[in-house]
């Protein structure tokens, strides 16, 4: 297939499969696709240990900051009933060397398995019986340590200990209710360094810290309900002020599906404004695949009888070697042409924005093959590493047929017998659909292939783990003092006055605390204080550099500040940009830095009458409407912090009023 008919098909897929963007999406095109959606979202938790030692929580250390190195290699074991986990075993045909660094600060011998777990964190444990309570969960009466296999290489022991502690839980959005599975309690995973070739790095010290699992059902049918749904739990979760914030304290893990597809789920993603067009994007890519499934039924390919063929390119055939190839084999890689009968068109076919089926069978190549890309040239490229006469040869040395297509690999010679049975795998999965996986995601809203999903069969009892009984009073007495339910914050906001473009900020900081503790102490508008936090100080936080210093509480300590010296509210937009950046100065001298003078209304105002002259002496009579404007202007700047600027406004416009009075009475 020349390169201007893959890209004809690449254009014709994507129409035929009828992607939009996400833009411009609606509901009818999530509805004709069957678009359904859930989230397992997870938030650390504010504590001062881990959840099953004694290492301070979130003590980070740079890369290459550690005190020892373990290495470990995951190697497949059968279940109780005979079975291998599909995970384990993509994992084990890595080969992957898996190098651990440990720093004395953060991390003890309980994180490589050497030393029994302690009792589970009390205050760990509160705190996520707290927020389960706040998602309207049931609360278990007795809480069971479980193993959870994590065959990735991110936990050292293989497995992650967790627990269940509430279930049947429910969300309320704008227009839906979403219901809850239920709530975990567990240990978070290493922190990857690197992933090159055969060689994956971790560093532990996030390893082991309180983390909570928020579990929902796939009740979400657009990408804009998953993002409501995932800031909501997110507001949820920090309303306690007991939940680390920061990047990489909440990720989401976003299971999608379409008709006729597979559970797929997006791993880890760190920020809620990519949700939507990442869940658009697989939805999508699963619908390409099942018209891609079709498209191969309709072609009357068995899956029995259909098979691939390969032979390897090397130095004893010259008129193979396109001087590309020739680079290759210099670089003591092994070069081996597939072909693959009656499947031309599907390698270029559209599968997400920049993505055709052959990105699929690339990214695996990278991560079972461990084949660093780029990895593969093939029939359909849309940037050809060999000429079409050059792919003409191979063809022919293949015995293709006029329908076939055709991939070239390199790589190391050990790596290429797992490279074409990875090619084969991903192939025939495509006869059958989707293939259940867990995919990376990718800042610009597409993602690639990360592993084989996990089985449902992977959670066992952990023996080292006493249960721990949960009686009703010990529940009832954590549930005393629960911030109130984000719907009820909405409605809090509302009827503040608050506007609405801040909520969404003033959420996700959990600065409501703040902004009722400000105004019950001082007797500020809710309004006045709510507009300040989330658009001045917002603006702020976006633009200076933070202070290691400064924390939310000094915005309290400034509005005493200001009202213990009288002050009008609005010098605190002056005042808290230096503030921010320098924590420390003492308040006066904040003042000074701003060239504030204390002054009173009577010496603000004192200079308006010969003001008021020199304007109507300077300014022509066609422009002279603008005279309270300019007096504002010209004495702003000596009110601010000494009189709020409407009052201002007002006393100019009685000034000007008794001035025209005086001279109709004349």
């Amino acid at each position: 297939m020349k390169q201007t008919e893959a890209l004809n098909n690449f254009e014709a897929t994507r129409k035929t499969i009828g992607y939009v963007k996400r833009q411009k999406a609606n509901a009818k095109d999530y509805k004709r696709i069957g678009f359904k959606s859930g989230l397992e979202v997870h938030q650390q938790l504010q504590t001062v240990s881990k959840l099953f030692c004694r290492c301070p929580a979130g003590i980070y250390h740079g890369d290459d900051d550690f005190d020892a190195e373990v290495i470990r290699h995951m190697r497949p074991t059968l279940s109780e009933l005979g079975e291998y986990d599909g995970t384990a075993l993509m994992e084990f045909k890595t080969r992957k060397n898996i190098t651990y660094r440990l720093n004395n600060r953060s991390a003890c011998t309980y994180e490589v398995d050497d030393t029994p777990p302690f009792n589970i964190d009390p205050e760990a444990l509160k705190i996520a019986i707290e927020i389960s309570l706040l998602s309207k969960l049931n609360i278990v009466g007795e809480v069971h340590i479980t193993r959870k296999q994590y065959l990735d290489g991110s936990i050292p022991t293989g497995f992650q200990r967790t627990a269940i502690l509430g279930v049947e839980g429910e969300i309320q959005l704008k227009n839906k209710k979403v219901r809850l599975i239920q709530l975990s309690i567990e240990e978070d995973s290493c922190r990857e360094i690197s992933d090159i070739g055969h060689e994956r790095i971790y560093k532990t010290d996030r390893l082991g810290m309180p983390l909570i699992e928020t579990v929902t059902h796939p009740d979400m049918t657009t990408p804009d309900e998953l993002a409501e749904a995932a800031e909501y739990i997110r507001f949820l979760n920090r309303s306690t002020g007991k939940v680390r914030t920061g990047i990489g304290a909440g990720r989401e893990d976003v299971n999608v599906s379409c008709a006729g597809g597979s559970r797929v789920e997006i791993k880890g993603v760190a920020h809620n404004k990519w949700i939507p067009e990442l869940s658009h994007n697989e939805a999508f890519r699963q619908w390409a695949l099942l018209n891609i499934k079709q498209i191969i039924h309709d072609r009357g390919i068995k899956l029995n009888k259909w098979q691939m063929s390969h032979k390897e390119i090397d130095f004893s055939m010259p008129e193979l070697l396109a001087p590309a190839l020739r680079e290759k084999l210099n670089q003591r890689f092994k070069v081996v042409a597939i072909n693959l009968p009656k499947l031309q068109g599907i390698l270029s076919h559209f599968m997400q924005p920049g993505h055709n089926f052959a990105h699929e069978i690339s990214h695996r190549l990278k991560v079972i093959a461990c084949i660093e890309r780029p990895n593969m040239t093939h029939s359909e490229s849309f940037e050809p590493l060999l000429s079409e006469a050059e792919l003409d040869k191979i063809s022919k040395w293949l015995d293709a047929k006029k329908h076939d297509a055709q991939i070239i690999l390199w790589g190391p010679a050990e790596d290429i017998p797992t490279a074409l049975e990875t090619v084969e795998e991903r192939i025939r999965m495509a006869f059958e659909g989707v293939p259940e996986e867990t995919r990376k995601s990718l800042p610009d809203g597409t993602t690639i292939f990360e592993r084989v999903l996990p089985g449902s069969d992977r959670m066992y009892p952990d023996t080292d783990s006493a249960p721990i009984p949960l009686t009703v009073e010990f529940i009832e007495s954590l549930g005393k003092d629960l911030p109130l339910d984000i719907a009820d914050r909405y409605t809090q906001l509302k009827k503040w006055g608050i506007p609405e473009d801040t909520w969404k900020y003033l959420l996700s900081k959990n600065m409501i605390p703040l902004i009722e503790k400000i105004c019950d102490d001082f007797g500020y508008d809710h309004k006045f204080i709510g507009s300040f936090i989330g658009h001045t100080f917002k603006n702020i936080e976006g633009k200076c550099e933070l202070h290691k210093n400064f924390f939310y509480n000094k915005i309290y300590e400034l509005f005493r500040y200001i009202k213990e010296k009288k002050l009008e509210p609005g010098i605190a937009r002056y005042m808290i940009p230096v503030i921010y950046e320098f924590p420390d100065m003492q308040f006066s001298s904040v003042l000074t830095s701003i060239h504030f003078k204390q002054r009173s209304m009577t010496e603000i105002l004192a200079p308006i009458d010969f003001l008021y002259e020199k304007y109507q002496k300077d300014t022509p009579a066609s422009e002279g409407s603008d005279d309270i404007n300019w007096l504002m202007g010209q004495v702003h700047y000596q009110a601010i912090g000494n009189m709020d600027m409407a009052d201002l406004r007002h006393k100019i416009e009685a000034i000007l009023n008794d001035k025209q009075s005086n001279r109709k009475g004349r």
